[in-house]
């Protein structure tokens, strides 16, 4: 008898997981069930579908008829798991129970819409499916006036695709600088006076109290004052989707997110559970850069967490999801902006004192045209010198910058063994030829020799 395996959720976790079995397990019988009514498909690039810039048949990868012609994966979409029973080894959806020998959780997060008065107006949306995408664009037909509640980075590329499509847009945060917790305010500064020039507008330190209408938004208020609109949008972060691992009552950690065991299975009182694994948005990770619990809500991280998720559902050689720096980048008008590891803000909550070194230059050697202007700012523990983080805005190539630096942070490396060991590749349309990074690095050796 083949082997039964059950993956509820069909974001990249879920769909890399059921992928991965397929690869290991040719003969194994695979399920998915998904409340979406799309899968194998990028959030990230929601907003650009709203935009026009991406269609919304490129941004879903893969249909369901796929999977089952070619993988041999049957997809239920827009099917809800009412329960899993873990002693009985079953999947109930839609009435029908489902056996199963492994079972993938992979269910994500949520969007957090704080508890106001009219956050369920008409035209209120959270931006977290293809359908609230979709259903953002429609709306958009009517309005001028947008509000985006929460100044992270989708919420940035939000407000960049609605400027874009010549919309007015205000952004509403109640932090004192945007892209809050893992950016600095000198760097998210930067990013936020860019976004200003061009006309788009900022409330900062001003929690949303009330979304305003009858039937449909009309305004929002912050701060004691109103904000006209016709579409307002939460952008106001993520939370674990926990609903059926609180019901299985497994082990959830201080970050409310589910511990998890290297080999990505969960914990009910302290006790490993057999034959289920969890991967996603919903799994409390470890920092690779101290040690601690952290958060590792990314597409990449889902990704490799489904792949390990995937072959432990079927395979007895089990690969391990070890810790994570996290690195990060996104393109906010026109600049990247990345980071990876710490920033100063979560160096503070791990009882770090910082360092920091930076330095300002071009992605490309001065007299070679179409140069743009490159932040790099490192961060070192002042007792170790272990380079324990990094940001970087660029008008381009910011990816290979911070993973270049995410391989140091993970490595233990501290600033002075940086520059021993660290060399750049150099081409005139490429680089300078001393790197911005290098020069950062050199900045913050100064800094921790005084």
């Amino acid at each position: 008898m083949s082997k039964k395996v059950i993956i509820i959720g069909s974001g990249a976790a879920g769909m890399t997981a059921a992928s991965t079995a397929r690869a290991k397990c040719p003969d194994c019988e695979i399920t998915v069930f998904t409340e979406d009514e799309d899968i194998s498909y990028s959030s990230c690039a929601i907003p650009w579908g709203i935009e026009g810039k991406s269609k919304w048949t490129d941004i879903v990868m893969h249909t369901p008829e796929f999977y089952e012609k070619e993988r041999n994966i049957k997809v239920y979409t827009k099917t809800k798991v009412e329960s899993v029973d873990d002693a009985s080894k079953t999947v109930t959806a839609n009435g029908t129970a489902y056996n199963y020998d492994s079972l993938v959780i992979a269910t994500g997060a949520t969007v957090f819409v704080p508890p106001i008065e009219g956050a369920k107006l008409k035209n209120v949306f959270v931006i977290r499916t293809v359908r609230d995408g979709k259903n953002v664009e429609e709306a958009l037909k009517g309005a001028k006036n947008v509000v985006i509640g929460g100044a992270g980075v989708i919420g940035l590329e939000l407000a960049v695709s609605l400027k874009n499509m010549g919309k007015d847009v205000t952004v509403i945060e109640m932090m004192n600088q945007v892209i809050p917790r893992i950016a600095d305010k000198d760097m998210a500064d930067n990013i936020q006076k860019h976004l200003e020039d061009m006309g788009i507008k900022f409330v900062m330190k001003a929690p949303i109290q009330a979304v305003n209408g009858t039937d449909k938004v009309t305004g929002v208020t912050a701060d004691g004052k109103e904000y006209p609109c016709e579409v307002m949008i939460f952008a106001t972060g993520v939370r674990a989707n926990l609903d059926i691992p609180k019901a299985l009552g497994f082990d959830v950690g201080q970050l409310n997110a589910l511990l998890v065991s290297p080999t990505l299975q969960p914990y009910k009182r302290g006790r490993l559970v057999p034959d289920i694994y969890v991967a996603g948005d919903l799994v409390q990770c470890e920092s690779a850069i101290m040690p601690g619990a952290t958060m590792s809500q990314l597409g990449s991280t889902a990704v490799k967490q489904g792949s390990v998720a995937g072959n432990n559902a079927v395979s007895s050689e089990k690969k391990l999801f070890g810790p994570v720096a996290s690195p990060w980048v996104s393109f906010i008008g026109e600049k990247q902006i990345a980071g990876t590891g710490l920033s100063e803000g979560l160096a503070s909550w791990y009882g770090i004192d910082v360092a920091e070194g930076k330095a300002v230059g071009l992605t490309r050697a001065r007299y070679y045209p179409g140069g743009k202007e490159l932040i790099v700012k490192v961060l070192a523990d002042k007792t170790s010198h272990r380079i324990i983080g990094a940001q970087i805005i660029a008008g381009e190539e910011a990816t290979g910058r911070i993973d270049w630096l995410t391989s140091a942070a993970v490595n233990g490396i501290t600033a002075e063994d940086f520059l021993v060991r660290s060399e750049n590749a150099y081409c005139p349309p490429t680089s300078m030829v001393k790197d911005v990074v290098i020069s950062a690095v050199e900045d913050l050796c100064k800094k921790l020799a005084q």
